[in-house]
């Protein structure tokens, strides 16, 4: 009754600590400056586009060695 007691105090902490946390704003894009004022924006502009080819590339790749390995285990078990 006691460990069902703290994982319910403990799981309550967790779905209400995201309500009560408050976080800073961002700051605004040009530091407070005009635009075309030469300040690029947030994040400096990193490309995404590579990153998220590498990462569907390796997830096909692992897709494919477990339908290979599940495939090889099936033919070795008939």
């Amino acid at each position: 009754m006691k460990r069902n007691f703290r994982i319910l105090i403990i799981a309550a902490f967790l779905l209400t600590a995201p309500l009560l946390m408050l976080a800073q704003a961002p700051p605004h894009p040009n530091g407070g400056n005009a635009p075309g004022s030469g300040n690029g924006p947030v994040g400096g502009g990193a490309p995404i586009g590579s990153g998220a080819v590498v990462l569907v590339v390796l997830a096909a790749a692992y897709g494919a060695r477990k339908l290979y390995l599940m495939h090889n285990t099936t033919l070795a078990e008939e």
